[in-house]
């Protein structure tokens, strides 16, 4: 980027450099980012009049080359909003979509149906999105997190302070050597991998080049966590508790089957903002 160009000028550049690159929404990408680098709203790049310096037009052209080849926004920046959050990423933790956020909103209204209270499992977390948000937005709830991954724990946990959330971690796969007593857990909550593993290769760049495997790869059929879910949960789960699992875009029918075969009241499907079922609501009575 020349030294002295106009931050909206840079934009501009910037946008007909990803659109030629065939990258995606090329202009929301180059308006984040150049955002970011100036620490102002999105809406505020098209009219800030202002020349960039030459450290930030260098470090510009470096993001916009690095999205240029399907790096995701969140990757070079190293965080991602969701809701009231920021949430630091690294290479272990998913970056947490949009779509999730009508998860936590499924969660959130069963939580207010108990009185806005209660012990809470987030199994998977990742970044710790679901989790954090549920003891930000419910801090009356106790909230417990999970994850196989050591290094996606030590993201979350920052997340957590961070954010000013309560939240106890847990490293584990799924619920194995968990310090809950049995039959004390109220709303259990996952976004689990549930793409099918021969369809990870046909996924966009940007997630499969990108995200980690593990946190994609729902085995031969998608379904393979739901199924340790419903298996390995029962244990930990109150007479009453209940269940929010995402789910893929046509997975919602097939997990409520899953879980109505293991004991599990099958409650319905809630959509996200595009109106496709995100989110699978069941009740264990034990």
């Amino acid at each position: 980027m020349p030294t002295g160009l106009r931050a909206r000028d840079a934009a501009r550049r910037a946008t007909t450099k990803l659109r030629d690159a065939g990258v995606p929404e090329p202009e929301a990408s180059a308006e984040v980012l150049l955002s970011e680098l100036l620490g102002v709203r999105r809406g505020e790049v098209r009219f800030y009049d202002r020349p960039l310096t030459e450290e930030q037009a260098r470090l510009y052209e470096r993001w916009i080359g690095r999205r240029a080849n399907r790096e995701p926004v969140q990757r070079i920046l190293g965080l991602a909003y969701f809701r009231n959050l920021v949430l630091r990423l690294n290479e272990a933790t998913l970056i947490p979509r949009p779509d999730t956020e009508s998860v936590v909103d499924a969660a959130l209204e069963r939580l207010d149906a108990r009185g806005g209270g209660g012990v809470v499992l987030d199994v998977g977390t990742g970044s710790g999105a679901i989790a954090i948000s549920i003891a930000q937005e419910r801090p009356s709830s106790t909230v417990h997190a999970t994850d196989v991954s050591a290094e996606a724990l030590g993201a979350a946990c920052r997340n957590a302070t961070e954010n000013g959330a309560s939240v106890r971690f847990h490293r584990a796969d799924l619920f194995a050597g968990l310090p809950i007593p049995e039959r004390t857990v109220d709303l259990l909550v996952s976004n689990p991998p549930y793409i099918e593993a021969g369809t990870l290769r046909k996924l966009a760049s940007e997630v499969r080049e990108w995200d980690p495997r593990p946190a994609l790869d729902g085995g031969p059929d998608g379904l393979l966590f739901y199924r340790r879910i419903f298996d390995e949960a029962p244990p930990l789960l109150k007479d009453g508790a209940d269940v929010v699992l995402e789910v893929g875009d046509v997975q919602g029918d097939a997990v409520l089957d899953l879980g109505e075969k293991a004991g599990f009241a099958p409650l319905g499907l809630r959509e996200d903002l595009a109106g496709t079922p995100r989110a699978a609501l069941l009740g264990w009575e034990g």
